[in-house]
């Protein structure tokens, strides 16, 4: 049995083609720091650990540190047992959940190595290409955002997912100019809109109403709250007109059991980044048993960690909305082993 030889890791710094901006901030480059597992048998696995926005404790160095800390309770460990070995982990980092999922990514794709299972296959093969939206990021200036939805129509995009704030003026003056600018360029087109948790019970409300008056087509709303606001959830789920889906809520299949117990959404954004493999496993087992719907998203991962989500999403064919587009916000190529990217899509080969 091939046993967990050597784990390393590194940071990689990538500038970013257009700025990131949300509710929680703004950044003009990426990230991350690289696992790379190598097995006693030559094989080796890559995983991902973003930094973001939503997770400020997480920085390079914390995660750094919290490897170097974590690594020696693997070594030697036989690979068809890492899935006990991450699990205590997890337990012991609670705080640091980015850091656990790029560990836990580079074993599981170490363990599918060696057992010779392509990644899409173990999660069911059951489709070989998916569109993904694109982000509108939350910027005030209207040159540059017009010049980047010009950038995502040439790349053939009909999916966005809009950044909102909370702040309800702008929001009204960006949705206003993002939705006239998609009226004017395209026939058909859906609209997302991403909170990252900057609003009130009162400001989502009435930011609501300004949507329904202007009679905006809005497709989802994701994670309006912050992300342990549960009473303020619960009643802006039967509030609401738009479909909310959470994100930052949901991290763990326990979070996710909690959504459908206590009815606080339409459905959950699964992202490998912040839950990991097996956790994410679960909250999808979830969500499929008790009809909500599921997303799909991710931070602003390299293909080291997005290829993952794409694998996830194409494998299952389960997901209703995937926002896999952080590749898109980086300069980048359109073959990465054996995903190729063609417009809003990827082909898994």
């Amino acid at each position: 049995m091939s046993r967990i030889k050597d784990i390393r890791f590194r940071e990689i710094v990538r500038p970013l083609r257009a700025t990131f901006s949300t509710a929680a901030g703004s950044k003009h480059l990426t990230r991350s720091i690289i696992v790379s597992v190598t097995l006693s048998n030559g094989v080796k696995g890559m995983g991902e650990c973003p930094t973001s926005l939503a997770f400020k404790d997480e920085s390079p160095p914390v995660m750094t540190g919290v490897l170097k800390e974590a690594l020696p309770a693997l070594h030697d460990m036989p690979i068809d047992h890492y899935e006990e070995g991450i699990s205590r982990l997890r337990k012991t980092y609670t705080p640091f959940p980015m850091t656990m999922s790029g560990l836990e990514m580079a074993l599981f794709r170490a363990f599918l190595a060696s057992k010779g299972i392509r990644e899409q296959a173990y999660w069911g093969g059951r489709t070989r290409t998916i569109p993904t939206d694109i982000t509108i990021p939350f910027v005030p200036d209207r040159t540059f955002l017009l010049r980047w939805m010009k950038y995502a129509f040439r790349k053939g995009f009909t999916i966005f997912k809009l950044k909102v704030s909370g702040d309800l003026q702008q929001d009204r003056d960006l949705i206003s100019f993002a939705c006239g600018v998609l009226q004017d360029s395209l026939n058909n087109y859906a609209l997302r809109l991403d909170g990252n948790q900057g609003y009130t019970r009162d400001t989502f409300l009435r930011f609501l109403d300004y949507i329904d008056r202007a009679r905006y087509p809005i497709e989802l709303f994701e994670q309006p709250l912050p992300r342990k606001d549960y009473k303020g959830m619960k009643g802006l789920c039967h509030a609401s007109p738009i479909p909310i889906i959470l994100d930052e809520t949901v991290l763990t299949g326990e979070d996710a059991q909690r959504v459908v117990d206590e009815g606080l959404a339409d459905g959950v954004n699964i992202k490998l980044a912040k839950s990991g493999i097996r956790e994410s496993s679960t909250i999808l087992d979830i969500a499929q048993r008790h009809g909500l719907s599921l997303m799909i998203g991710c931070m602003t991962e390299t293909m080291v960690g997005l290829s993952a989500g794409i694998h996830l999403a194409a494998g299952t064919g389960a997901f209703d909305f995937i926002d896999l587009d952080s590749i898109f916000f980086l300069y980048h190529r359109n073959c990465y082993d054996t995903i190729r990217l063609q417009g809003p899509c990827f082909t898994v080969e």
